[in-house]
């Protein structure tokens, strides 16, 4: 058992979420904005200390079709990257996972908008609200048919 981080990784912004250490839920932490690989990895393994995280889940963006596309390789290479620096700092037991993203952006603003939260307040955490969808996927993903799961 333990909690698994998230990200949706965009060009300006990197929302984050975390799950519970039984990975059933997810909830948004925070929407990083952008400035350079090194401190956007930085503050993602400062989180990662800070919350006792064993994973790391990247949303990777397929086209619907299934192919990948041009903000699919940035975030491949953001991945690898934090794969590299982790190792490099005694994180290596930390997995970086890449989970198929598609429609989490449109599904969480979708539940913001029933919500009845306004345009303003959407736009501040849409980001860290995609990252709470991609994590409650992944975390579906793990379970079996069967009702057992393989967390």
């Amino acid at each position: 058992m333990m909690k698994r981080l998230a990200l949706d990784v965009g060009d300006a912004t990197i929302g984050v979420a975390i799950s519970d250490v039984l990975g059933i839920t997810a909830r948004g932490l925070f929407t990083l904005k952008r400035t350079n690989y090194r401190s956007d990895i930085q503050q993602i393994m400062e989180t990662v200390k800070g919350e006792d995280a064993g994973a790391i889940v990247v949303g990777l963006p397929i086209n619907l079709d299934g192919t990948d596309s041009v903000q699919t390789a940035k975030v491949r290479d953001f991945a690898t990257k934090l794969r590299n620096r982790m190792r490099s700092n005694a994180m290596a037991d930390v997995e970086v996972i890449l989970h198929d993203e598609r429609f989490t952006t449109k599904i969480a603003e979708r539940a913001l908008i029933e919500a009845d939260m306004s345009r303003a307040k959407r736009a501040k955490i849409i980001d860290s609200q995609a990252a709470v969808v991609i994590l409650q996927s992944y975390l579906e993903s793990l379970r079996l048919p069967n009702g057992r799961d393989k967390r």
